[in-house]
């Protein structure tokens, strides 16, 4: 496959297909609860994608077997993978979508927080440490926001939870042996321990069903097929096609697009201090993520 050394327009349009993609989501999650308690949806949808990354994987002729080293590592994703989609299930399943999407979506933050000290190359530039600033500024807006409906202290939390989990996996996978095995073993990892972790902790979480729906299967249907491992396959193949920097800078648009989604699919109604907070976080992020000019 060849490397792209720049962003070429059929790469900026699928990675913003793919941001729309992903705020979207969020808004199906949010639906889809309304039919399956939040972790018990979580599993579901992890166990599915086992079922579509296996077929895959054979049709593509990818072999599960990877590097001795990297087990563990998979394992250690694999629990992240199901922390966080706890949280961010029962964030979606208790809060608003808007206020959960600005809080998930500061991932890169913490990222960048965490990279300038366990990844040496990651320095701290004025650029970043500028965004890091106003990232965090904007987490900070949002939590303090106690206006409106749909405000749960317990849900923002959990939201920040899922975020710290996702930038550990993404960390787990930067600096173990995992960095060196194909993606889709990467992920076939992440949903086959996360899925037996996140049935067989549901029941003790609430209950299973609640009044289930076509549209409610609909939504699941979506989150395995074209999220958890379609999708996800997807993001990992612009990855690798395109610099990471660049790709990175795409992600401001999840959340911008989820709080939009969240106003206009789902009537959720949005302050000032969340525009505030979503601003600080969507400008914050691209200055972490923005390459470096070159005289």
């Amino acid at each position: 496959m060849e490397r792209k050394t720049d962003m070429d327009a059929f790469g900026a349009a699928a990675l913003t297909a793919f941001a729309l993609h992903l705020a979207f989501n969020q808004v199906v999650i949010k639906v889809t609860g309304g039919g399956f308690g939040p972790v018990f949806a979580a599993g579901v949808r992890s166990a599915g994608a086992v079922v579509v990354l296996l077929l895959w994987m054979r049709l593509r002729g990818v072999s599960l077997r990877m590097p001795r080293a990297a087990y563990p590592w998979a394992v250690v994703s694999g629990l992240l993978f199901a922390f966080e989609f706890v949280c961010l299930y029962t964030a979606l399943d208790i809060g608003s979508v808007s206020r959960s999407s600005v809080i998930f979506y500061s991932m890169p933050l913490w990222l960048a927080l965490a990279s300038t000290v366990l990844i040496p190359e990651e320095r701290l530039t004025q650029r970043k440490a500028l965004g890091l600033v106003l990232a965090f500024a904007g987490v900070v807006v949002a939590l303090s926001d106690r206006s409106g409906g749909h405000v749960s202290w317990t849900g923002d939390l959990l939201a920040l939870f899922s975020a710290l989990a996702w930038g550990g996996i993404v960390l787990v996978i930067r600096i173990t042996p995992l960095a060196y095995v194909p993606p889709e073993q990467q992920l076939i990892g992440q949903v086959a321990v996360s899925a037996p972790v996140l049935l067989l902790i549901a029941p003790l979480l609430g209950p299973l069903l609640r009044d289930v729906q076509p549209i409610h299967i609909a939504g699941m249907l979506f989150q395995i097929i074209a999220v958890a491992s379609l999708g996800y396959l997807a993001w990992f193949w612009l990855i690798k096609r395109y610099p990471a920097n660049s790709v990175a800078s795409f992600s401001f648009i999840s959340p911008v697009a989820s709080v939009l989604m969240g106003w206009l699919l789902l009537g959720e109604q949005i302050g000032l201090s969340i525009w505030l907070a979503l601003a600080l976080v969507a400008v914050g992020i691209t200055l972490i993520n923005r390459r470096p000019r070159t005289l």
